[in-house]
């Protein structure tokens, strides 16, 4: 029987459609998962969606849609771009499953009978797009530590889970495991960090939403995200609270890797390996956090407007040439920087001239010197070199691939077929198939170089699977796996080798970059055309924000007292989910001070504040504080 291998993103949380950064995760683990298969393991690959919490919920509200749908649409374009991308998962999970609904209602009450949850209140400030709690001291400049957003101020009764019964417990097996956070700056971060200093028990249900699954013995609370989510790399294998557990669980589990971004570490190594120790299962074998993709500027942000999209990417450069780049440009434990300026330098440079050339121009001498045939002619000993870093390059691959530095597996290879480049300028081809050359020569280079590019491609399927079997067409072969690069010389005399076809055409940088930058400018929607004098209607001015706080019964709206200069107006705006009142307060607003009262929820609002819609939300537009309420806008 095949030793078994499961291997697991996180799921992607539903709040919109991933960009490129996201996607690099599915396709390290495709990459990982497809090179465990060469290897002949038995791999279970699974993936998924996380679809609960209070910002769908927001966002649906806003769509005029059910919580259901919106994560049904989103659902739909994960799926679509983890395809694009060519992944070979055997899962995809979803966490509005009724079946994984069931069992974490099931885990939840486990844990609660067991004294590992309890109830009690939770008061402190909240993040909705992170869905985390912070104390105060963890705000960084009064703003969410994790993505730099506002947090709110939130006191509701939650149950808790209590993760400082099992601290001690968690410190321990950690130090014993060196290899179980990975790479160890991460395990550093967890223990000095988090461990400690003391962990806090954990909220582990919320009162103030109900998108979630219902505590099935208090149905006013809901599962929050972390039981919820985390549980779906057991519960969709067949884990039964009860311990009745099924054959696929009792082979896969424990998870051989959970591949996580560096940002979630902290979740997957004390929160959910906290929850199975009070669960009593084993830990997973290894959690790796890896860095991430991030723009020159710094990480995507739609806020920013530098969010790229992995199937406009394929648009313009082609499956494989995403996945190398992806793959290639971030290190082991460092971020990697995209841009279509490094895309194209990378096709042009490694995919264009150091691969396909390599084998077009291998193939194409073939046919015109011989027809395509293949066969060995007479050695010299400069081909040693050759053929020796040929048979060690699938063993450096390995111990590549097994330490995670997947870059430098990819590495290895185009060393190699550097090397065989530059084999081809030492033995000049040319030369010997002119005419009275040394035919005996030539084909023995040929061979080597064939028998070359044979190593890379099967070495190269599990980064880029289409590429690699193209190669294969092109020197008419069947894709041996790694069992056939044991030995230099599998090609038999008299092979054919099919036709010489470009496999990554050179790109004009400077052509496709103006393609990109017209094509990225947004189309501006057809508006009516005002005069003159319907704008001078309208009363824009400097208005002080005096007070604020939330509109009771309203999860939108925020009523602020203004000073307009020269008296003080209620207004009300609909930004209560982008501002907390302790932002606004002390704020000068550019205000429609001649707008109609209107009664909204029962309040009387006399103007209205001007803001700008973003990818995030709404922004609001602020003045520089010196200038004096009352100060016209025109």
């Amino acid at each position: 029987m095949k030793e078994k291998f499961y291997i697991s993103t996180a799921i992607a949380y539903t709040s919109g459609k991933p960009h490129i950064g996201n996607t690099y995760e599915i396709v390290l683990a495709d990459s990982i998962a497809r090179y465990k298969r060469m290897q002949g393991y038995d791999v279970y690959f699974q993936t998924g969606t996380d679809e609960h919490g209070e910002k769908i919920q927001q966002k649906a509200k806003e769509a005029g849609i059910t919580p259901k749908e919106y994560v049904d649409g989103v659902v739909s374009q994960i799926k679509e771009i983890w395809d694009v991308m060519n992944t070979t998962y055997d899962k995809f999970v979803r966490t509005t499953d009724p079946v994984h609904e069931k069992k974490v209602q099931q885990i939840f009450k486990k844990l609660y009978d067991k004294g590992d949850i309890y109830k009690g209140e939770y008061e402190g400030w909240y993040c909705t797009p992170c869905e985390s709690f912070f104390t105060e001291s963890q705000l960084a400049d009064g703003k969410c530590p994790d993505c730099g957003r506002p947090v709110h101020k939130t006191k509701e009764e939650a149950y808790f889970l209590k993760l400082s019964k099992y601290a001690a417990k968690l410190e321990k097996y950690i130090n014993e495991h060196p290899d179980f956070i990975q790479p160890p700056a991460r395990k550093n971060e967890m223990i000095n960090n988090f461990i400690k200093p003391g962990l806090s028990d954990l909220c582990v249900s919320r009162t103030s939403f109900d998108w979630g699954i219902p505590v099935s013995f208090d149905e006013k609370h809901v599962v929050y995200v972390w039981i919820d989510a985390l549980s779906n790399y057991i519960t969709n294998i067949g884990y039964d609270p009860e311990g009745n557990h099924s054959e696929q669980y009792k082979r896969l589990w424990p998870c051989d890797i959970h591949l996580i971004g560096k940002d979630i570490v902290r979740f997957h190594t004390i929160y959910w390996t906290i929850m199975l120790m009070a669960l009593g299962e084993p830990l997973p074998k290894k959690v790796f956090g890896h860095p991430w993709l991030i723009m020159s500027d710094g990480k995507m942000s739609k806020s920013k407007g530098n969010v790229i999209y992995a199937d406009d990417l394929v648009r313009l450069y082609g499956v494989d040439a995403v996945r190398y780049f992806v793959l290639h440009e971030i290190p082991f434990a460092n971020d990697g920087v995209i841009s279509h300026e490094l895309i194209i330098e990378r096709i042009n440079s490694e995919l264009a001239n150091i691969l396909g050339n390599l084998v077009n121009r291998t193939v194409a001498m073939s046919q015109k010197y011989f027809g395509g045939d293949t066969r060995r002619g007479r050695a010299e000993a400069i081909d040693d070199e050759l053929k020796s870093l040929a048979l060690k390059t699938p063993g450096l691959v390995q111990k590549h691939m097994d330490d995670m530095h997947i870059a430098d597996a990819i590495d290895d290879i185009f060393a190699l077929l550097r090397r065989a480049n530059k084999y081809i300028d030492e033995t000049e081809p040319w030369i010997l198939g002119r005419e009275g050359g040394d035919r005996e020569r030539l084909h023995e280079v040929l061979y080597n170089l064939v028998e070359t590019i044979r190593f890379s491609a099967v070495l190269l399927e599990p980064f880029m699977p289409d590429t690699s079997a193209k190669i294969h067409s092109r020197l008419n072969l069947e894709n041996g796996g790694l069992c056939s690069l044991e030995s230099f010389g599998f090609v038999k005399d008299g092979h054919k080798l099919g036709q010489a076809e470009i496999l990554f055409a050179r790109i004009d940088m400077q052509k496709m970059l103006e393609e990109i930058e017209n094509d990225s400018r947004p189309k501006k929607p057809e508006e009516p055309q005002i005069t003159i004098d319907d704008f001078s209607k309208v009363s824009l001015r400097a208005a002080k924000v005096l007070s604020c706080e939330k509109l009771k019964k309203s999860d939108k709206l925020l009523v602020l007292k203004v000073d307009n200069g020269f008296e003080q107006k209620q207004i009300l705006s609909g930004i209560a989910q982008y501002y907390s009142p302790d932002e606004l307060v002390g704020k000068t607003i550019a205000l429609v001070d001649n707008l109609a009262p209107a009664k909204l929820r029962g309040e009387i609002s006399e103007g209205m504040l001007l803001a700008c819609d973003t990818p995030d939300g709404v922004s609001v537009l602020f003045l520089d504080d010196s200038i004096p309420a009352g100060s016209k806008i025109r």
